[in-house]
Parts: C-alpha cells; sequence; structure tokens
C-alpha cells in the first residue's frame, strides 16, 4: 500500500487515456452484468424446477386441450401424489408489450403443489371466498402499482367470455412473494371455477398438468407409465420433468448460455488488446523513470510488482464501477426493485465479474511488466 500514491500519480499521467481506458473496461463490466442478469431471468428457473414435479401435456402440442378428468386418473397411478391442472389465459392488461402469464388455477390445489409461492393465510381465504378474485406476483403489482382490493380488467384472444363481454375483471385479493430469488413472482393466478363457468367454449377442458411424485428417484418411471395410461386415447400426453419443460421453453430462444458467452468472449478480448495497449504506453513513456527506480535500489520484483498493481488497479476499478452500475440498473440484488424489476445480478455472477477484472488486470499488465523488469538501468539513463 506504501506505493499506492506513485501508482495513482502514475495512472493520472494521461489522463485522457487512463479516462477513455477506464471507460471502456467499465463498459465491458456493465455489458457482463446486464447479460448475467438476463440468462439468470431465461434459465434461473431451470435449476429450481422442482425435481419431484412433471408437466403432462397434449403430446401433438401445448396448445391442445385436455380433459379435467384426466386429473381423477392420475392421481390413481403408483407414485403420483397430487395432480393440478392450469390453462393458458393469454390476456392483455391495456397494451401488448404489457405481457405477463395469467393462469386459472384451483386454489388450495394450486398453492399444495406449488409451496415456493409466499401467500398469507388471509390472503388465501379471501381468494377462496371470492368467486373473481385472483392473486398476482410481487413483481407484476410492483410493475402496475396494484394492490389489495383493485379491479384489473384483462382481455384475452385466445378465451372470450360467453356472455360478450370485452375483458375479463379480476379482484385482486393476493399478492405474492417467492421463497427463492429466481422463483417467477410475475404471474397472475384465478379461480378455475369462474373462467371454466364464464367462457365461450367447451365446459371441462385444461391446457396442462403439473404433477407431483411421491419420490423423486421414480419420476422418469412415473412419466412413462402416465404417458401409457392414456394411450390410444382422444387426448395422448407427453410427461416430463418440469425442469426439462423449462429447458425446452428456454432453449426457444437459443442456447443463451452459449450466446452470453460468444458475446463477452469478444467484448473482453477487445479491452484486453485496448487495456494491453494502454498499459504498454504507460511502461515505454516511463523508460528513464524505472530506470531511476532500479538505480535507487528497487528490486526487479518490486518494478514487476509495481507495473502489474496499476494495471489491476484500473481494471478493478474500471470492473467494479460497470459491475456496480449494472447491478443498480438491474434489481440492486432485490428481484423487486431496480430499473429493471424483472431481472436481477446472482452473487456467483458478481464475483467471477470481480474475478475476471483481477485476471484482466493481470493478464494486460503481464508484457509490459515483463518489459520493465527485463529493462537496463544504463540503457534507460542513457534516454535522459
Amino acid at each position: 500500500m506504501k506505493f499506492f500514491p506513485l501508482i495513482w500519480c502514475n495512472l493520472k499521467r494521461k489522463k485522457l487515456r487512463t479516462f477513455l481506458t477506464l471507460l471502456s473496461i467499465l463498459v465491458a463490466f456493465v455489458l457482463f452484468g446486464l447479460l448475467s442478469a438476463i440468462k439468470e431471468a431465461m434459465t434461473g428457473g431451470i435449476s429450481m424446477a422442482g425435481a419431484d414435479r412433471l408437466v403432462v401435456q397434449h403430446k401433438v402440442s401445448l396448445i391442445l386441450l385436455l380433459p379435467e378428468s384426466y386429473k381423477a386418473r392420475m392421481e390413481q397411478l403408483p407414485g403420483v401424489d397430487l395432480a393440478v391442472f392450469q390453462t393458458w389465459f393469454g390476456g392483455i392488461y391495456q397494451d401488448p408489450k404489457n405481457f405477463f402469464m395469467q393462469n386459472p388455477v384451483v386454489p388450495d390445489q394450486f398453492l399444495n403443489m406449488h409451496p415456493e409461492f409466499l401467500l398469507p393465510a388471509e390472503q388465501v381465504k379471501a381468494w377462496k371466498e371470492t368467486r373473481t378474485g385472483a392473486i398476482v406476483g410481487r413483481k407484476t403489482a410492483n410493475k402496475f402499482h396494484w394492490k389489495i382490493g383493485d379491479k384489473v380488467p384483462i382481455k384475452s384472444p385466445i378465451w372470450g367470455r360467453k356472455d360478450g363481454a370485452a375483458a375479463w375483471e379480476f379482484d385482486i385479493v393476493g399478492i405474492f412473494d417467492g421463497k427463492d430469488k429466481v422463483t417467477d413472482t410475475t404471474s397472475l393466478y384465478f379461480r378455475y371455477d369462474y373462467f371454466d363457468e364464464a367462457h365461450r367454449g367447451d365446459r371441462g377442458q385444461v391446457g396442462w398438468y403439473t404433477v407431483r411424485v411421491k419420490d423423486p428417484k421414480t419420476s422418469a418411471d412415473v412419466a412413462k407409465l402416465i404417458d401409457k395410461e392414456f394411450e390410444n386415447s382422444l387426448a395422448e400426453v407427453k410427461a416430463e420433468p418440469e425442469a426439462a419443460m423449462a429447458q425446452s421453453w428456454a432453449n426457444q430462444l437459443g442456447d443463451i448460455a452459449l450466446i452470453t458467452t460468444s458475446i463477452l468472449g469478444a467484448v473482453f478480448f477487445t479491452i484486453l488488446l485496448v487495456t494491453g495497449n494502454t498499459m504498454s504506453q504507460e511502461v515505454r513513456e516511463r523508460t528513464v523513470e524505472l530506470g531511476v527506480l532500479k538505480a535507487i535500489v528497487f528490486t526487479n520484483t518490486q518494478v514487476v510488482v509495481l507495473v502489474l498493481a496499476e494495471s489491476c488497479v484500473l481494471a478493478v476499478l474500471g470492473g467494479g464501477l460497470g459491475l456496480g452500475l449494472s447491478w443498480l440498473i438491474t434489481s440492486g440484488g432485490d428481484p423487486t426493485g431496480g430499473m429493471l424489476p424483472m431481472f436481477y445480478i446472482p452473487t456467483r455472477d458478481l464475483l467471477i465479474g470481480l474475478g475476471l477484472s483481477v485476471a484482466l488486470g493481470l493478464a494486460t499488465g503481464f508484457f509490459p511488466a515483463l518489459q520493465a523488469m527485463r529493462l537496463q538501468v544504463a540503457v534507460a539513463l542513457r534516454r535522459m
């Protein structure tokens, strides 16, 4: 630390060059943070998907419906603990850009199946007592400034009302939080009995089932039993682990991990060249000063550490500022806050980012430090 004033003075020698290099590093790490948040939003739920849950959908396509009567048949199969159903509602609130999921469910069964949704007991009671009641996740409630007691009109291009009304009106009776940061709290759930009675179309049809198995180790066997149970029926099914379904949804957008890694690789390679060039220029311009330092008994090791420390300070400062800015732009560690409340940066990615900034400093300072170590005092002083 006693050499920090010297390091700081060297960085301030060419203020514009240092500032531009610092800005380049900052932008790179802002991009790293934002891409990490996007990757977590797209794939984070996959790792948290219930290991003991299966998703059962129509064998042909998710858009085709299944009979409500399948529930009782699945619950009679060996290894099945509970089966609950949902249906894709596809509603629009005010503007098509305001996308979030809304599904009709049976309250008690749904909350039993999904303990990751935290809802106060009095709100559960209100939901069961209010025919048009709905519960909504904290993120969406905060986004639209909804509160308990609000009436929310939602139009569905898929499910029209048999009374001809243009919109479905729901009473917000509960706002649920997530047990973990990656728990999805963007959806709205309303009562299936209200939906089934009011929509145009056949009664007793549902979108898909979530099935909880008694022993997660038997999930594959139970999935085969479910598929076999409905073979040759009018609505054959496909059962798969919940994580597999989440992965398939994510894969529709492409390999998110590969895309983000490729982008970051290109960005950091460019920053490596820019920062390395800056450090090389710094060392070349200070040839005489480095010679003087060696002449006053600075060892080669001290000179190497000095140059590496200067490179690391620049990289860590830019990286830290970039990560901090991206942390504030997203949710600041709180999935319900920030400028982008749908996204947050996992702690592990913040630590990886800090590690990358240190690695960047060491990599860009290595060759200039080697050059400084090999510098001969006589050669350096001759340039005075």
